[in-house]
């Protein structure tokens, strides 16, 4: 796996991306060379037609991340990416003109554009059918050896199985149900095999539950001095998934592992690259602002703003503003998290929280420095004291500012119970270890696809 701004990408899906990129580029550039001839490299390098093409290719390839075109476990059935294709260069073809219709200089040349889709479109369907082929082949795959039993080794199991982007493929694993001892033989056994084996294994990982007297290490030694990678299966399920496994997590992770450094610089540079972006939001939303107040005016009876108690960094209780969504009555019974099609959210609070409008006059909390742009979302005084009793670490939350946007939410969405708020928390865990701006960077430009989509909000 690639690892860019202390995200994990499989290489395969690295490689589809950059492949595309090229064949978006190389379209392009065919499409000059025929309808213009001799006149092509002029215009190419003298009046800005590499440049053009540069554009279209960016503007291509993000267009395709927001239709998760690169997310194979949303998108996985071969007509379905076929449709997002078309979908993909109809955008393209709609923003180009839009351009053309105001600027009429993007043009590179007569009628290069059109023949440049009319090659695209099936360069890229061919692009994605070769690529369907070289990760369905055997020989490209790494081969995993699993070492472990039980849910816990299952569940690592099933999502190899059920990603071949990832490029891995399971040999050999079986769900035993025995006695420790026993299992320990057939691991010691199944490993020499290994080291004995015609096709070889090129990873062990272990993922065993208690590994107290099962733990087979000097066969493991072994084949580690053989070159097998031998490797946690929590560090797997970082890169996999962008979140650290609570189950299990001691904190002798947090002591020996690499991470977690909260420098006083970097706090101050993330601070002023949020007030930046806080007060450029603002900003752009406030020529919208009379048309919100009327909306939530007309919706319901009471206050234009809700204000809600918050913890914040260090413990600190601070104020969060947002535009009201619910009727004014509708935490008469007690503090409750919100669910889906919750009847307490007006018609409007709907709309507002699902392209999430209600959020934006948080950027005054962001200007105060109550929070910061990115972070983890702050939670209410009457959950966080039993949700620190409940989940191991969740008082780690509170190290750095609280953010508008996050890791937990570009990545899995809202939490309204328990369980929920313990997945949350391992994406937050994992923003927390590998903190830094360029991570910022992306969760922001993560979070207006998550808005486009509308997806996670309730």
């Amino acid at each position: 796996m690639i690892r860019f701004l202390n995200v994990y990408y499989p290489t395969r899906t690295v490689v589809l991306l950059f492949c595309e990129a090229c064949i978006v580029a190389g379209c392009f550039l065919a499409a000059t060379w025929i309808m213009l001839g001799n006149q092509a490299i002029y215009i190419l390098q003298l009046e800005g037609g590499f440049l053009k093409i540069g554009v279209i290719t960016i503007v291509s390839i993000v267009l395709s991340y927001y239709f998760d075109l690169y997310e194979p476990s949303i998108v996985s059935g071969r007509l379905q990416i076929y449709f997002r294709i078309l979908l993909v260069l109809g955008f393209d073809c709609f923003i180009l003109s839009a351009f053309l219709l105001f600027e009429p200089e993007v043009t590179i040349g007569p009628y290069v554009y059109v023949l440049g889709f009319v090659f695209l479109a099936p360069s890229l369907i061919l692009m994605r059918r070769a690529y369907e082929w070289v990760i369905g082949r055997k020989v490209f795959r790494e081969r995993i050896y699993v070492l472990g039993a039980g849910d816990y080794a299952r569940s690592i199991v099933d999502t190899i199985r059920s990603r071949p982007d990832l490029g891995m493929e399971v040999v050999d694993w079986q769900d035993v149900q025995m006695e420790p001892s026993d299992r320990k033989k057939m691991w010691i056994a199944a490993l020499d095999n290994i080291g004995k084996a015609t096709l070889p294994v090129h990873r062990i990982i272990v993922a065993m539950e208690s590994r107290r007297g099962e733990l087979p290490v000097q066969e493991l030694l072994t084949l580690r001095f053989q070159g097998i990678a031998v490797e946690e299966d929590g560090t797997l399920r970082e890169r996999l998934y962008g979140k650290i496994q609570l189950d299990g997590l001691r904190p002798s992770n947090f002591l020996y592992s690499e991470g977690f450094r909260i420098r006083a610089s970097q706090q101050l540079t993330r601070q002023i690259v949020s007030i930046c972006a806080a007060a450029f939001g603002l900003l752009v939303f406030l020529p919208f602002f009379p048309l919100v107040v009327l909306a939530v005016k007309l919706s319901s009876k009471g206050p234009l703003f809700f204000r809600q108690q918050r913890v914040g960094m260090g413990g600190r209780i601070f104020g969060v503003i947002k535009f009201r969504t619910m009727f004014t009555d509708a935490e008469a019974g007690g503090a409750k998290w919100a669910t889906k099609n919750d009847p307490r959210v007006t018609s409007v609070g709907m709309f507002l929280r699902k392209t999430r409008i209600d959020e934006i006059p948080q950027l005054w909390n962001v200007l105060r420095g109550d929070m910061g742009f990115v972070g983890p979302r702050p939670e209410r005084p009457e959950f966080v004291t039993w949700l620190t009793e409940e989940l191991p670490f969740y008082y780690l939350r509170t190290l750095i500012r609280p953010g508008l946007t996050g890791w937990a939410q570009v990545r899995y969405g809202y939490g309204a119970s328990l369980a929920e708020t313990k997945e949350k928390l391992e994406y937050d865990l994992y923003y927390i270890k590998h903190m830094s701006l360029g991570l910022d960077l992306l969760i922001m430009f993560e979070t207006i696809k998550t808005i486009l989509r509308r997806r996670g909000a309730q």
